[in-house]
């Protein structure tokens, strides 16, 4: 199959936002046969504008969950991988968004885009697809990216914060990298387990279990991606043990889940 072809420009956030929005990735990409990638799974929230050729995404456990011929979509959190699929020349910017930052974002609960795709025409005001067509009309990428800061400045301001007990609980799941246990997080909160779980799903899109193996498979697929783009070899056990893993086979069974292939297999692609 032929190469895609494109640029990609990384633009970093205005102070004010950067305690929520990481960065802003720009993409411009052709694709002369059909491009199909496999995504995987994660603790986060994928928002693309485009204004280029559609794509498709489908999650393979149900067509439902997916979306088809749209340039611009939002991504809830999955809890196993999909596949995109694109051909032409697409265009546009890519964000990911912490659970709770999306949640304030798009102003509504993610067990509603919980394993789902939706296009961003579909979301509740319409504002995204209006940023989509001024983004598109801008002439250059830092003037995409300062339009950026100022409409997701003012999201952020006009949302309500979310509950400031949810927002420690994720917090130290995260600082944790997902090694923290339920029973642990719920004591400290006084909630009872399943109070703590109903709110994750509501308001994060996952229960705190699956949430804690995602975050320690993204710490180990990133130790995969490393190592890819060193060359060097990989020692599965020490990775496993590093990322918070029982043992190699759970690494192993996380990465048929979340990715979708053996971390081998994904290194050797690589």
């Amino acid at each position: 199959m032929t190469a895609p072809i494109g640029e990609m420009v990384l633009g970093l956030p205005d102070a004010v936002l950067r305690p929520f929005v990481d960065r802003y990735v720009g993409y411009r990409e052709r694709a002369d046969v059909p491009l199909l990638r496999r995504e995987s799974a994660g603790v986060f929230v994928v928002l693309i504008m485009g204004w280029g050729a559609p794509l498709d995404v489908t999650d393979p456990r149900s067509a439902e969950r997916g979306v088809t011929a749209v340039d611009s979509f939002v991504a809830g959190t999955f809890d196993s991988w999909c596949t995109t699929r694109t051909v032409g020349v697409g265009e546009g910017v890519e964000l990911l968004l912490a659970p709770l930052t999306a949640r304030r974002l798009l102003g509504l609960p993610l067990s509603e885009l919980t394993n789902r795709a939706v296009g961003v025409g579909q979301l509740p005001g319409r504002w995204l697809e209006r940023l989509r067509d001024r983004l598109a009309e801008a002439p250059s990428w830092p003037e995409r990216f300062a339009l950026l800061d100022r409409v997701l400045a003012a999201r952020l301001v006009a949302s309500p914060p979310v509950d400031p007990r949810l927002d420690w609980a994720w917090r130290w799941l995260v600082g944790s990298g997902g090694r923290v246990s339920v029973g642990v997080l719920a004591d400290e909160l006084g909630w009872s387990r399943r109070h703590l779980a109903s709110r994750f799903r509501q308001e994060v899109g996952l229960p705190p279990k699956m949430a804690a193996r995602l975050l320690r498979f993204q710490q180990a697929h990133a130790a995969s991606a490393q190592a890819g783009a060193t060359g060097r070899s990989v020692d599965w056990a020490a990775v496993a043990a590093s990322c918070g893993y029982y043992d190699q086979s759970h690494l192993i069974r996380d990465f048929h889940q979340f990715a979708g292939a053996t971390p081998a297999a994904l290194l050797a692609a690589r």
